[in-house]
């Protein structure tokens, strides 16, 4: 049975005449630098780790919370594939003194695209709900669900494998008494990265449009890279361009979506950080005063 564990990482196996075998990876965001967040991409200049060997990669302080506190800059990152990082990147991201690195990819992109990071930061997989990401039952189910944007709307409100992702993710987040920087990342740095970026910045107090904006923030951190993958998906599975691009998006409705779900059933998002994710009242007040000021 299919399933759908991280729609943004569909790895395609495609072969050329020679009978060689290629890997042609497409990352579902696109590009719609118009509706992104025009403060997010202001302060692009302090927020973005420009690398050579990544994108994607950043800070996700900054924001005013609802009762007027702000992000601390410097603690919290997020992060599309690490697996080309060179050694100036490494150098760049030691100097940052990240603790952690959680993966939130399954065991087929780990292993053909390991992490590279710097001494001193201990890697966490966390790949429920990849699992099967990458698999031969995955790729040969892939084709017939990439008609449509409708199976991302499916990730994106199917709440089983949220726990075991991102409760460890919180755990350490709430330990972290010192403040140390903390890195998590999948491949795009854009679902399961933004899913865990957004219930993050819920759980600090942010507003929910200043949350979509980070979200739809990948449009823009991703833009060139969006383009040779809207490219390859026309080319190698007849899609249109339209198409495509919706696929690609890194569109509010999708996380609008992950809200609704859970507001549906669990009556607020308050209530589903604590039953599911354990995060008390009493916890994230732990949260708010290490990571806001």
């Amino acid at each position: 049975m299919f399933t759908v564990g991280s729609v943004e990482l569909p790895t395609f196996l495609i072969y050329n005449k020679n009978g060689t075998m290629k890997i042609i990876v497409l990352y579902f965001s696109m590009i719609i630098i118009a509706s992104t967040s025009h403060a997010q991409i202001a302060d692009s200049s302090s927020r973005e780790v420009k690398l050579q060997g990544a994108v994607n990669f950043r800070d996700i302080g900054g924001y005013t919370t609802k009762n007027g506190r702000k992000v601390k800059m410097g603690l919290l990152y997020r992060s599309a594939a690490l697996n080309t990082l060179t050694d100036a990147d490494l150098a760049k991201l030691e100097a940052l003194h990240i603790k952690y690195d959680f993966d939130f990819r399954g065991p087929y992109e780990v292993k053909t695209a390991p992490d590279k990071i710097p001494s001193g930061t201990t890697r966490i997989s966390l790949p429920a709900g990849s699992e099967n990401v990458g698999d031969s039952n995955y790729m040969k189910n892939m084709g017939k669900y990439m008609k449509s944007d409708s199976f991302l709307i499916s990730f994106y409100t199917v709440l089983t494998p949220f726990k075991d992702r991102y409760t460890p993710l919180f755990d350490s987040l709430v330990s972290n008494t010192k403040a140390s920087p903390m890195l998590f990342h999948c491949t795009a740095g854009k679902d399961r990265t933004g899913i865990a970026a957004a219930l993050i910045l819920y759980a600090l107090g942010v507003d929910e449009q200043t949350i979509f904006d980070d979200y739809e923030a990948t449009n823009y951190y991703r833009r060139n890279e969006n383009a040779k993958s809207i490219a390859q998906m026309t080319k190698y599975y007849g899609l249109d361009e339209k198409t495509a691009n919706n696929l690609m998006g890194a569109k509010k409705e999708y996380i609008a979506a992950t809200f609704a779900t859970i507001r549906s059933k669990y009556s607020s998002i308050d209530t589903y950080l604590e039953k599911e994710l354990g995060l008390t009242p009493l916890i994230i007040k732990k949260l708010r005063a290490i990571y806001t000021n």
